[in-house]
C-alpha cells in the first residue's frame, strides 16, 4: 500500500485489523510466536487474552507477515482459520476447512505429494494424520492459526477427547502446529466442560495485554508509525487527547483516535470527542474495564495508604508494609471524624505526633523520642508538618 491510498481515518475499532500497514506494536509477542515456531522442537501456543486486548488483529498480522519472520519458510505452511465463520458442526468439517486454506497455497496445490493427501474422501481423522504423516516426510510443517477455537466445545459429542487427543500425537511428532487464541486459558475450558486430554496443557501460554507506552504513541500517530514518508493524520495536541482518552488499551485508543480524527473533518470540539467516547467505550467487556479500575481502586485502598504509612519509616522509625497500611488508613480515617465532630483536631495532632515520634521540649523545640541521632532534615520537616498544622 501506498501513502496516497492510505484512509482517511486509519483507526479501526470495528472488528479485527485485516489491513498490515494499520497493525501497530506487538513485536514482541510476534517474535515469540516465530521463535517457538522455528526453533528445534516446535512448540504450540496459547494466546490468552481480554476481550477487545487484540488477540484475533495479532493471530491474522502474524499470519500475513510469517515468511518475513521465519528463517527458510519453505518449512513451513501458515494459515489463518476463524473457527467462528466456518461450519464445524462435525469433525470431517474440522479436517475440511483446515484442507480448503492450506490447499490455498500454490506451492501446496501444486505439489501432489502434498495436496494429494489432503484431496481424499472422506477426510476424517484418519485419513487427516495420515496427510500430516505424509507432510514430514516432505518436511514442511503445516502451523495452523485457529481463532474463536472455544467453539469447538460446544459440541462435545464430536470434538472429546478423542479428537483432542489426535491433535496432540500429532503436535508431540512435529507433524502440527497451533496457534490457538482463547479469552481464558485451554486447562479452564478443559475443567469447565470436563475434557481430560493431555492437548489443554499446550506448550506455551502468551497473555496478551494492553500495548507499551511506545506501542501507544506509535498507533496515535498512524500512519507515520507504519508507513515510509507518511504523515500522522492526528496533529500532537490530537494524539495527546487520543492518548489521555484511550491510555495504553487498543481497543480504546482506536475508539479515541476515530474520534478525535472525526471531529476535525466535521468541526466538532473536544467536548464532543469526550462525550462519544464516553459512549463508545461501553463497547469494551466490563472485565476489561473492571480490571484497569481494580487498579485504581487497590492504589487507593492499598498503595496509597501504605505510602503515607511510611512517614515514620522515612525519619527512622521501622515497621512493615501492613503498619503502614493500618496507620495510612488512620491517617486517612481522622479528618473525616474531625469533619462528623467525632474527634477535635488537637487529639488527631496528638496522635500524628505520637506515631512520628516528635516531642516537644522545654523550649518548644521539635525532637524525636528516642533520643537516636536522624537527620536535621527530616526531624525539620516533621517539625514543620506539625506546625503548619498547628496554625
Amino acid at each position: 500500500m501506498t501513502s496516497g491510498s492510505l484512509p482517511s481515518n486509519p483507526f479501526v475499532a470495528a472488528g479485527m485489523i485485516e489491513d498490515p500497514k494499520l497493525f501497530v506494536g506487538r513485536k514482541d509477542e510476534l517474535q515469540a510466536i516465530a521463535s517457538r515456531m522455528s526453533g528445534v522442537q516446535p512448540t504450540s501456543i496459547n494466546v490468552v487474552g481480554e476481550k477487545r486486548i487484540g488477540k484475533s488483529s495479532l493471530l491474522y498480522h502474524f499470519f500475513q507477515t510469517w515468511e518475513q519472520r521465519v528463517p527458510d519458510a519453505n518449512r513451513y505452511v501458515v494459515i489463518y482459520l476463524s473457527l467462528q465463520n466456518v461450519q464445524c458442526h462435525r469433525e470431517e468439517n474440522f479436517y475440511q476447512a483446515i484442507a480448503r486454506q492450506l490447499l490455498h497455497f500454490p506451492r501446496v496445490a501444486t505439489n501432489p505429494t502434498l495436496s494429494d493427501s489432503l484431496r481424499v474422501t472422506p477426510l476424517n481423522r484418519l485419513a487427516f494424520s495420515a496427510a500430516m504423516a505424509q507432510w514430514k516426510t516432505q518436511k514442511v510443517l503445516p502451523v495452523l492459526c485457529l481463532d474463536d477455537f472455544k467453539m469447538l466445545f460446544d459440541n462435545k459429542s464430536e470434538f472429546n477427547d478423542d479428537f483432542y487427543n489426535n491433535l496432540r500425537s500429532l503436535m508431540d511428532n512435529n507433524m502440527l502446529m497451533l496457534v490457538v487464541v482463547s479469552h481464558k486459558e485451554l486447562d479452564f475450558y478443559s475443567k469447565k466442560h470436563q475434557l481430560t486430554s493431555s492437548f489443554f496443557n499446550l506448550g506455551h501460554v502468551l497473555k496478551l495485554g494492553e500495548l507499551k507506552e511506545e506501542e501507544a504513541k506509535d498507533l496515535a500517530r498512524l500512519p507515520a508509525s507504519t508507513v515510509n514518508n507518511a504523515s500522522a493524520v492526528l496533529s500532537v495536541d490530537e494524539q495527546r487527547l487520543t492518548r489521555q482518552l484511550g491510555g495504553c488499551h487498543p481497543f480504546l485508543l482506536q475508539i479515541a483516535g476515530g474520534l478525535v480524527c472525526e471531529a476535525r473533518q466535521q468541526g466538532h470540539d473536544e467536548n464532543w470527542v469526550k462525550s462519544r467516547f464516553a459512549t463508545e467505550s461501553r463497547r469494551l467487556p466490563q472485565s476489561g474495564l473492571a480490571s484497569r479500575r481494580w487498579r485504581q481502586v487497590r492504589w487507593l485502598l492499598w498503595e496509597l495508604p501504605v505510602r503515607l504509612g511510611r512517614i515514620p519509616k522515612f525519619i527512622g522509625g521501622t515497621v512493615d508494609d501492613v503498619s503502614n497500611w493500618i496507620i495510612g488508613c488512620v491517617i486517612l480515617l481522622l479528618p473525616i471524624l474531625v469533619l462528623f465532630g467525632v474527634l477535635h483536631w488537637e487529639q488527631v495532632w496528638d496522635f500524628v505526633r505520637d506515631k512520628l515520634g516528635i516531642v516537644i521540649d522545654s523550649k518548644k523545640h521539635y525532637c524525636l523520642r528516642d533520643g537516636a541521632e536522624h537527620p536535621p532534615r527530616a526531624i525539620a520537616r516533621s517539625a514543620r508538618i506539625i506546625a503548619i498544622a498547628q496554625q
